[in-house]
C-alpha cells in the first residue's frame, strides 16, 4: 500500500512530540517549514528544541488541540504563530495526525482525530515516507542502531554530502537527534520493536546483529528474523555484521564486516588494541589494507559499528582517509557510555544498555576504562583489593515481558561488574502479568555475583550508593527507564563530599 504522508504544506499533529523517535521527525518536518503542533505532558530541552524551531506545542493532551490550524485558517489574526507558518498552511488545514506505537484509542485526542476525520499515522509511516524522499541509509538491529546511524552521519557530513539525520540519540556534533540537510542523503535509525521495520525501503540497509528483545511484541527469534528478511528484501543493498550468527543463517547481505577475520567478510579489522584512551585496528577492504582507524569509543562492539560505517561509506564512495579522520572524532550519542561528571575521584556514567548483550558489552567496556581486563571471574571479585578501582553496576530492569523471557540471560550479564546494585522493573505502561520483579532479578544475578544489592525504590538506590562508593570506582547507570534520574542527586553528595578537602588544599 503507498505511503500517503502528505509534505506539500498540510499540516501534522503528533501525540506525545516529546519522545526521542517523535521529535526527531516533529523537528526535519518543522525545519521543512511544514505547520506542525504537538502535546506532551512535560518541558524539556527536547520540546524547547522543537519551539526554537517554530513547532507550537500543547502541554495538555486535549480534544480541542485538533482545532489549532482549522482556527488559524479560519482566523488567522488569532493565531499566535509566525506569519510565515501562517502562509504555509495548505488549503486543507485538518491535520495529519502522528502517533507512536504508545498511543491508544483511549487517547483523548486520538478520538478527537477519528471523529474530525483526519488521516493518521504511525510516526514509521512518517519515517517511511521520508526514507522514500531520499537516498537512504536505513540502520537496523537489535543493538547498536544509534551509535552506528550517528557515526555514519557524521562521516557524511564530514564528507561533504550534507545529510538529513533522523536518530534515536541526541549527538553533541548536530545538537539534537535530527538534522535537516539539503542533500539527497538521509541517515535513519530503523527500530524493529514493534514490527514497523518491514515498512522501510532503504537504498542502503545495514543490520548490526539480531536477537530476541522485543518480548511483548515478538514470540521468538524466528519472528525477529522474519521481520529483519523483509527489511532485506525492501533495500537495494544489504550491509550486514558476520560476527552475528543469526545474520549468517538468515540474511544474504550483499556487503559483510566483522572483527574475525576467518569470516571472510567484505570488511574486517586485525592489529586491534583496546586501552583506556579509545580503540585502533587496520582496516581491509577485500583482502586490502585501507589504513588505521582510532575511535575514541570503547570496546569490541563499537569497532563493530565503526567498521558497519567505513562499509557504508565507501559504497558511497567516501575516501578512507575521510572516514578514519570523521570517527577518529566521534565522541558518542548521550546515554551510551556517556560521562556525567567525576567527583571525589567518582566516575558517573550513563548508559541505556538494557538487554543481557549490551549490559555484557557495557561492562566490558567499563573494564577497558579503568585498565582492566574485561571477564573477571566470581572468585577476583571476592579477592580485589581494597586499592584497586572498581565497576558499580547499577541496573534499572526495562518492562516485565523482557525481564521475565531474559531472566536466565540477565542473571550471568555481570560477571564484568565488581558490584551490582538492582533496581526494581521499569514497566513502560506494562502490567506485570509475568509474576516477575527486580528482587527475583537480584536473586538471579546473586546466584553468579557474589556482590548483589536490591534497592525496592530509586530513593533506596541513591541512599546505596552515598553510602558505598569510593575513591577509584566507575559507577554506571544502565537501563531504559528513569534510573538516571537519581543521578545529579548522587554526584551532588559526592561533590559536596570533595569541597572540604579541596577547601584544605587551598
Amino acid at each position: 500500500m503507498p505511503n500517503s504522508v502528505d509534505f506539500n504544506g498540510r499540516p501534522f499533529h503528533f501525540i506525545g512530540i516529546g519522545g526521542i523517535g517523535m521529535s526527531a521527525l516533529a523537528y526535519i518536518l518543522t525545519k521543512r517549514g511544514i505547520p506542525v503542533s504537538g502535546s506532551d505532558l512535560r518541558l524539556s530541552h527536547i520540546t524547547r528544541r522543537l519551539q526554537e524551531a517554530g513547532a507550537h506545542i500543547f502541554w495538555q493532551q486535549e480534544p480541542e488541540n485538533l482545532q489549532y490550524f482549522l482556527n488559524s485558517l479560519g482566523h488567522p489574526e488569532t493565531a499566535s504563530e509566525s506569519s510565515l507558518l501562517q502562509s504555509n498552511i495548505s488549503q486543507d488545514a485538518t491535520p495529519q495526525v502522528i502517533c507512536s506505537t504508545a498511543i491508544n484509542d483511549h487517547n483523548p485526542e486520538y478520538r478527537a482525530a477519528l471523529a474530525l476525520g483526519c488521516p493518521i499515522y504511525h510516526r514509521s509511516d512518517v519515517l517511511a515516507a521520508l526514507i522514500n524522499d531520499h537516498r537512504s541509509v536505513a540502520v537496523a538491529g537489535t543493538h547498536g542502531k544509534t551509535t552506528t546511524s550517528s557515526m555514519i552521519s557524521q562521516m557524511l557530513l564530514q564528507a561533504g554530502l550534507d545529510p538529513t539525520i533522523v536518530v534515536g540519540g541526541e549527538v553533541p556534533s548536530w545538537g539534537g537527534n535530527a538534522r535537516l540537510g539539503q542533500s539527497e542523503y538521509l541517515v535513519a535509525e530503523a527500530d524493529e520493536s514493534d514490527g514497523t521495520l518491514a515498512k522501510l525501503s532503504a537504498a542502503i540497509g545495514v543490520v548490526t546483529n539480531i536477537e530476541l528483545d522485543h518480548t511483548d511484541h515478538y514470540s521468538d527469534l524466528q519472528d525477529v528474523v522474519n521481520i529483519f528478511q523483509q527489511f532485506q528484501r525492501q533495500c537495494e543493498v544489504l550491509v550486514a555484521c558476520a560476527d552475528c550468527e543469526v545474520v549468517r543463517s538468515s540474511l544474504q547481505p550483499t556487503l559483510t564486516y566483522s572483527l574475525d577475520p576467518a569470516t571472510g567478510a567484505t570488511y574486517v579489522a586485525t592489529d586491534i588494541q583496546f586501552a583506556p584512551s579509545g580503540t585502533s585496528a587496520t582496516i581491509w577492504e577485500r583482502g586490502v589494507p585501507l589504513g588505521q582507524l582510532s575511535l575514541r569509543l570503547l570496546g569490541e562492539h563499537n569497532l563493530s559499528n565503526a567498521l558497519a560505517a567505513v562499509a557504508v561509506g565507501r559504497h558511497l564512495g567516501v575516501s578512507f582517509d575521510t572516514i578514519a579522520a570523521s570517527l577518529s572524532q566521534f565522541c558518542g550519542a548521550r546515554r551510551r557510555f556517556e560521562l556525567r561528571g567525576s567527583y571525589s575521584g567518582i566516575q558517573f556514567i550513563d548508559d541505556y544498555a538494557h538487554h543481557p548483550s549490551e549490559i555484557r558489552a557495557t561492562l566490558a567496556a567499563a573494564r577497558l576504562s579503568i585498565g582492566q581486563s574485561s571477564k573477571v571471574s566470581s572468585l577476583a571479585h571476592s579477592s580485589r583489593s581494597l586499592g584497586e578501582r572498581r565497576v558499580v553496576a547499577v541496573f534499572q530492569p526495562h518492562r516485565f515481558s523482557r525481564t521475565a523471557a531474559l531472566l536466565g540471560d540477565f542473571a550471568d550479564a555481570f560477571t564484568d561488574a565488581d558490584q551490582v546494585i538492582m533496581a526494581d522493573i521499569y514497566s513502560a505502561g506494562e502490567a506485570n502479568t509475568y509474576g516477575i520483579s527486580g528482587q527475583q532479578v537480584a536473586e538471579a544475578v546473586a546466584h553468579n555475583h557474589p556482590g548483589v544489592r536490591y534497592g525496592h525504590t530509586l530513593d533506596d538506590i541513591q541512599s546505596a550508593l552515598t553510602s558505598s562508593l569510593r575513591p577509584g570506582d566507575l559507577v554506571l547507570f544502565m537501563g531504559a527507564g528513569n534510573l538516571n534520574q537519581i543521578i545529579p542527586q548522587v554526584m551532588a553528595h559526592y561533590a559536596e563530599a570533595e569541597a572540604p578537602s579541596l577547601q584544605e588544599a587551598c
